[in-house]
């Protein structure tokens, strides 16, 4: 069944259903977020042990991310979604008892591959489903979706900055997150469209040559900018708050807040521009954007740190979510070319904890914060991609 044969209530009702698994998404994601000041003090973490430790999330993300093509292909894009997002919340529930209740960077990194393992095909699974609603209401509305995410790590961020003010424990706080966002996907898939995914039928032919194009490549490119710009401040600019402009762990989060907040509003605002002025322009002003952002946070006050972390967020607010949109244009190829744009964005989730956390032994994690500004270069060369 195409998604064009199914009536507008069917539609209206699967974006919802769209809407709220991205949210479950982006507040289980920034629940372990919020924590990770608390997670480097518990186990007495070095910035480039803290980097490793993420590398974990990372590297199962990354191996994930290919093989998620095949499998919407193999199980549709409902079960990818639930599948994905049990593996994930099963993940960080265990990570957060291996670092606050068994005190082990060990059976943390394990745990946290699980986790990275599930986001990776639930991310691309959601982000499929998302297209196709996209595609049967006729306009744009993919940033909205992520926008749904971002405004749900902005809930989970002062959540996490308030539980840390309480002094609430990490594995309680991450333990309920779990169980509370694995409910929300288990209803909220229920509501995904009733067809079968575009490609089924080439399926072993779609995903190896879908590596082979100079465009879904280079919108690749875009998106790992995108993701370097917006993962390292989800992972390092609460660190970077509380050790390079010497605040408390708390207000540390709400600087982590701050950059979430904006980037959810550069979301919802951000469909008018792209109809306005087309997604060249656009992507290519919030990429400076993005750059000014992370040098005032690096090399201002903390008042002006936070301004920054407002610039930063509108600047990472598109990349991601234009981009996949870009590569789902052609609904025959959407699933295999969002694993392999999704593939090379997440690089940058590979790459960039220890790229920051191993620059920030030797300068200071605030000053390894200028990598953004350097990543985005890449990028402004690529957006005409898109």
């Amino acid at each position: 069944m195409s998604v064009m044969t199914l009536d507008r209530a069917t539609v209206t009702r699967a974006r919802t259903s769209v809407f709220v698994v991205f949210a479950a998404a982006g507040f289980s994601f920034s629940s372990w977020a919020s924590r990770l000041p608390d997670i480097k003090r518990i186990l007495d973490l070095t910035p480039g042990q803290l980097a490793t430790l993420l590398l974990a999330a990372a590297a199962g993300s990354v191996m994930g991310l290919p093989l998620s093509g095949r499998v919407i292909q193999a199980i549709g894009t409902r079960r990818t979604v639930l599948s994905g997002a049990l593996a994930s919340t099963l993940g960080i529930a265990l990570a957060a008892v291996a670092v606050d209740v068994l005190h082990s960077y060990w059976v943390a990194w394990p745990a946290l591959f699980l986790c990275g393992v599930g986001m990776g095909t639930w991310d691309v699974a959601m982000n499929h489903e998302g297209a196709e609603v996209e595609r049967g209401l006729g306009r744009a509305i993919m940033p909205w979706f992520h926008a749904s995410f971002s405004a749900a790590t902005v809930v989970s961020a002062l959540v996490g900055s308030a539980l840390t003010a309480l002094g609430v424990p990490v594995w309680v706080h991450l333990g309920v997150t779990a169980v509370l966002v694995a409910s929300s996907v288990v209803l909220g898939v229920r509501g995904f469209l009733p067809i079968e995914d575009a490609d089924q039928a080439s399926a072993g032919a779609s995903s190896g040559s879908a590596w082979l194009e100079p465009r879904t490549l280079l919108i690749g490119v875009v998106v790992l900018a995108a993701a370097f710009t917006e993962g390292s401040a989800n992972d390092w600019v609460a660190v970077a708050m509380v050790e390079g402009h010497h605040l408390p762990a708390w207000l540390g989060v709400m600087g982590f807040a701050v950059f979430l907040g904006f980037m959810t509003i550069g979301r919802i605002a951000g469909t008018s521009a792209l109809d306005r002025f087309g997604r060249v322009p656009v992507l290519r002003a919030l990429f400076v954007l993005a750059m000014a952002g992370s040098l005032l946070v690096v090399f201002g006050t903390p008042q002006l740190a936070f301004a920054g972390a407002a610039l930063w967020g509108v600047g990472a607010s598109l990349g991601f979510p234009v981009g996949m949109s870009a590569a789902a244009d052609e609904p025959a190829r959407a699933a295999s070319r969002l694993s392999v744009v999704s593939t090379v964005g997440y690089l940058a989730f590979l790459g960039g904890p220890p790229l920051l956390g191993y620059l920030g032994d030797h300068t200071g994690v605030l000053k390894a914060l200028l990598a953004v500004a350097a990543f985005a270069v890449p990028a402004l060369l690529a957006v005409p991609a898109v």
